[in-house]
């Protein structure tokens, strides 16, 4: 009824308007001026607001002729942002309900006069929970200046926390804009972070860490997930195990190792493997690919210095590094025997020989050789593994000097004056000629063999009539070799048979009766004359 009401009234009142503006039009220069124009100042109900005036010479930027459903889609023609908020349902105007069906004019009405207020807006009364921004906490009790600043719309206000308490933050923005991640309406000093929604959840001791303990200086962005990052200065292995801390310790305690080394890896833990510390085999960054050989962690306890190879557990067992599990015997073709059971094994095996070791005497002993090599390589024809000085076997009778008499039972060195054997000579006067013993003093030549024998020294015996060309006869049987041997002969004997070759000194006559003596004298008494023919 009432709408009705106006409607009439509204009409009386443009054809009054109408009736007025034409009859002035008759004395008025503005009969100049279109009929279009005319007409429109004539139905004109009022003056523009100031935000409006522009427009009010160019009515069809609010108004279509004799269409008045069509003003609401020139009002958002004009208003975009408002037509948005609509079109997307938020905001104030997307929030009304059915605002579709409600002309703008009914909030925003017009030709009121340009002072007019047309958003009437009653600050004490809005209710903001018809917004995007709802008021919550301590937002609740603000005054609309604290967000809205006089000279820009309320829709400039802005709607994150950071738009409005950017000078508030302590972060300096390397927490990124994202206030509410962290902080709630109702106190700003109340901080809570969900860290479930990021890669790294919070669990166990981690769960009453403080932020600053893991984000120092307040970095969040790009923050490592890795343990390392944050305990690198509790690491008590000093980084020797790596930086992996998860593969031996979890977010429970870190005092609790729960890396499985028998089950997780193929080299189980046995005998004093099980207490040593992890770094003494995982040096550096190294767990991955390590190698299962002795020789990787032992290669510095090595006492052979690598002479031995690297097949530590040929010999050495888990349960301690002295103890040595070789068998000789039974795991090799040379079984040990007499002083060889203990000799060292580096003696032997030098380097990195053990397969295909030459078993020769001489492989090992030919530095040892006081021979020099003169009595060949086989060290076995006369010593033996039970000593090398001792019970000495060897057959002289192989030999060009067969040993006989009191040569059999005569110590080597007697005749052997050097370890060279072959450099022994074979001749008698090699040992018996020296000063002290030879009382020839060669004057019966060097070949002592032809008096004596191995036998004896002493038992000497040399056949004067049959073995020389001089028979011995008379007095010259029992005179001494040395009465006719005087002088040194170092070949045979080659001495004059002539009597005054011995007995010039006992010649009284002179020389008178020349140096036949045999011709007067006989053998068996100078001072017998025998009677001459």
């Amino acid at each position: 009824m009432l709408q009705q009401q106006f409607a009439c009234h509204g009409l009386i009142n443009k054809i009054f308007c109408l009736i007025v503006l034409c009859s002035a039009a008759l004395f008025s220069q503005s009969l100049l001026a279109g009929p279009l124009d005319r007409f429109e100042r004539l139905v004109m109900p009022g003056e523009l607001s100031t935000a409006h005036e522009k427009y009010k010479k160019d009515c069809d930027q609010c108004h279509k002729p004799f269409e008045k459903g069509a003003q609401n889609d020139l009002c958002l023609d004009c208003h975009k942002k408002v037509n948005q908020d609509v079109m997307k349902q938020k905001g104030l105007h997307g929030k009304i309900p059915k605002i579709e069906q409600i002309n703008c004019s009914h909030c925003h009405a017009e030709h009121r006069g340009q002072d007019a207020n047309i958003v009437p807006f009653d600050r004490d009364t809005f209710d903001h929970n018809r917004t995007d921004f709802p008021l919550q906490g301590t937002h609740d009790r603000l005054v609309c200046s604290s967000c809205h600043k006089k000279t820009e719309k309320y829709r400039k206000a802005a709607s994150d926390c950071y738009g409005c308490h950017k000078k508030d933050d302590s972060h300096k923005g390397r927490m990124g804009k994202k206030c509410q991640n962290c902080h709630i309406e109702l106190f700003w000093g109340e901080s809570y972070y969900n860290h479930k929604k990021t890669d790294f959840p919070l669990k166990a001791t981690h769960k009453n860490v403080r932020c600053i303990d893991c984000h120092p200086n307040q970095q969040f962005k790009d923050t490592s997930k890795t343990c390392y990052a944050c305990h690198e200065f509790d690491d008590v292995h000093r980084s020797d195990n790596g930086k992996k801390c998860e593969d031996c310790h979890n977010e429970k305690a870190w005092e609790i190792i729960v890396f499985d080394h028998d089950k997780d890896t193929k080299f189980k833990l046995k005998a004093r493997h099980q207490s040593i510390s992890c770094q003494a085999c995982h040096k550096g960054d190294v767990y991955k690919d390590i190698k299962h050989d002795c020789i990787t962690c032992h290669e510095g306890d090595d006492s052979h210095q690598g002479f031995f190879g690297k097949k530590c557990q040929d010999c050495h067992v888990e349960k301690s590094w002295s103890r040595n599990t070789f068998d000789h015997t039974k795991e090799t073709d040379y079984p040990l025997k007499g002083k060889h059971r203990t000799v060292e094994c580096i003696l032997c095996h030098k380097g990195d020989v053990y397969a295909e070791l030459d078993d020769k005497c001489i492989s090992c002993h030919r530095k040892d050789d006081s021979h020099e090599g003169e009595e060949g390589e086989k060290c076995e024809n006369c010593h033996n593994v039970d000593g090398w000085d001792g019970n000495v076997l060897f057959d002289h009778g192989l030999t060009a000097f067969p040993l006989l008499g009191i040569h059999a039972i005569t110590p080597c060195e007697e005749c052997h004056l050097t370890s060279v054997f072959q450099q022994a000579e074979l001749r008698c006067k090699s040992c018996h000629m020296k000063d002290d013993k030879e009382i020839h003093r060669k004057r019966l030549t060097t070949n002592c063999e032809l008096c004596h024998n191995s036998n004896d020294w002493k038992a000497w015996f040399f056949n004067h009539d049959t073995q020389t060309d001089y028979k011995l006869d008379g007095a010259h049987k029992n005179l001494d070799c040395h009465a006719c041997h005087t002088v040194a002969v170092e070949k045979e004997i080659e001495h004059d048979q002539k009597c005054i070759s011995c007995h010039e000194r006992d010649d009284y006559h002179n020389g008178s009766f020349g140096s036949d003596c045999e011709r007067c004298h006989v053998t068996s008494s100078f001072k017998k004359i025998k009677l001459l023919n």
